[in-house]
């Protein structure tokens, strides 16, 4: 699998203020990547670096083999923004034709991005009758003109319905079956979590962590939730970390991922209507992460 993007002890200065720190990761082929952190965590510098909007200050970073600012490497790139803004007296279909022409992008691709995005019907109305997300729809469209090696999307799904959002989702899982790497910034962790290959997660310019969720879930040495719907009430094991009991009948245990198992086949002997195995998520993660780090910077501050 070839490496997409790489980023090797990067270092991103604002005059003198540091906001990334010696940062390492890389993007492989065909993957999705949650890029993740809070806001001033270094993500927009991190995408600007991609994009070859701006130069790192120290340490390398590789696009598609090549250098970020170079032309025919940002060619093959396609960006989303947060906030889309587009000519309102355009129509959909003008505004996609006039990035078609900006991107030297086949004029073909127009009416198909339309339908992909579900847009044909408001193809001839002007961009200022759009809603929010159609406006969205219609910027990823033009983030997908000429078939681009590596996407970019940042919060895709602001504006977007459930229904929008698990098409924006259906649709970004086929873009990596037919070979493109994609990077998405959002603070939707649960919408997010079922669709990414991996995370980076970004506190204070540093990078705090790297991998794929069970990967986190093993580094963060996070508990497994067992909830059953029975007679909880009196159950005990040695390995047990916490008991809370929820409404109704139902029970939820703590324990640690090495220890499901033994648990597992304990509570399986009581007379059950149900159970449930919820292992850490990608918020739990995150969670962790933030409160690592703030920990951290608050000992450096006493220090």
């Amino acid at each position: 699998m070839s490496v997409v993007v790489e980023l090797e002890q990067v270092q991103q200065f604002y005059g003198k203020l540091q906001v990334l720190h010696d940062m390492s990761w890389q993007l492989q082929a065909g993957e999705i990547m949650g890029l993740f952190g809070h806001n001033g965590a270094g993500k927009t510098t991190t995408v600007r670096l991609i994009l070859g909007l701006i130069r790192q200050s120290g340490g390398k970073v590789r696009v598609l083999g090549g250098d970020a600012s170079d032309a025919q490497v940002r060619q093959q790139i396609g960006f989303l923004p947060e906030n889309v803004m587009f000519y309102p007296q355009l129509t959909g279909y003008e505004t996609l034709s006039h990035f078609a022409r900006l991107k030297g992008a086949d004029h073909s691709q127009v009416l198909g991005l339309l339908e992909q995005v579900g847009l044909t019907a408001a193809a001839g109305e002007r961009v200022k009758t759009y809603s929010k997300g159609m406006r969205q729809r219609l910027g990823l469209a033009q983030a997908l003109l000429a078939r681009p090696k590596l996407l970019l999307l940042d919060e895709p799904t602001v504006g977007l319905d459930p229904i929008a959002t698990i098409e924006l989702y259906r649709l970004i899982g086929q873009l990596r079956d037919e070979g493109s790497s994609i990077i998405i910034c959002s603070h939707v962790l649960p919408g997010v979590e079922p669709y990414i290959d991996k995370a980076v997660i970004l506190a204070r310019g540093h990078l705090e962590a790297v991998g794929n969720l069970q990967q986190l879930r093993e580094q963060a040495g996070l508990p497994v939730r067992i909830r059953i719907n029975g007679p909880g009430a009196g159950f005990e094991h040695p390995q047990l970390l916490e008991h809370q009991p929820l409404a109704g009948d139902w029970h939820e245990f703590s324990v640690p991922a090495a220890a499901k198992l033994p648990v597992l086949q304990e509570l399986l002997k009581l007379p059950l209507e149900d159970i449930e195995i919820r292992p850490p998520s990608l918020e739990d993660i995150y969670r962790f992460y933030m409160e690592k780090a703030s920990a951290v910077g608050v000992a450096g501050v006493q220090q």
